[in-house]
């Protein structure tokens, strides 16, 4: 009895209704694109997060049936990879490198300003929605760290204080 309740939790869990941004045509739309093809579940993901802007929950079931995995390997591939999001990013994206060469650059001491300035903690989103925090693993700019990344265009390094500054400020600003 206890299996066939979490079953059905499960199944609701992963339903539309209670996910307001899944919509079964849009998803269906990028799976055709790409030939229902099992092996294409990653650049599945980031279409289906291009078109709703994060991956939808209510497309777990979906995507799965579709390409005949688990809701649990959907779940796991959009949990692992930093790039996949299961809610809304903020209008800006502001990463911050905590991978070793920027922690022994002194990163650790610039991350409770950056979460004042910002106005969240890392991994989250403002509760305006203008920025979301996140920490990244490697920017490859080890030579120049501590280093950050805004929108996936700005790259800034040798992160100081004012540097911190000056970059929560433009990620704070308009586009």
């Amino acid at each position: 009895m206890e299996t066939g309740h979490r079953r059905r939790r499960e199944r609701e869990h992963d339903e539309s209704p209670l996910d307001p941004t899944y919509d079964h045509a849009a998803v269906a739309a990028v799976l055709e694109a790409h030939g229902r093809d099992a092996g294409r579940l990653l650049p599945i993901l980031h279409d289906v997060q291009a078109h709703f802007g994060h991956v939808p929950r209510g497309s777990v079931r979906q995507l799965a049936r579709a390409l005949g995995r688990s809701r649990a390997e959907i779940h796991g591939v959009v949990g692992f990879y930093l790039d996949l999001r299961w809610e809304p990013a903020g209008r800006r994206t502001l990463r911050l490198c905590v991978a070793e060469s920027c922690q022994a650059a002194g990163v650790r001491a610039l991350v409770p300003l950056v979460e004042e300035l910002v106005g969240c903690r890392l991994g989250e989103t403002t509760l305006d929605g203008a920025v979301t925090l996140e920490a990244a693993y490697c920017l490859g700019l080890c030579a120049c760290s501590p280093a950050a990344l805004l929108d996936d265009e700005t790259v800034v390094g040798r992160l100081d204080e004012s540097g911190v500054r000056e970059l929560v400020a433009a990620a704070r600003a308009e586009q």
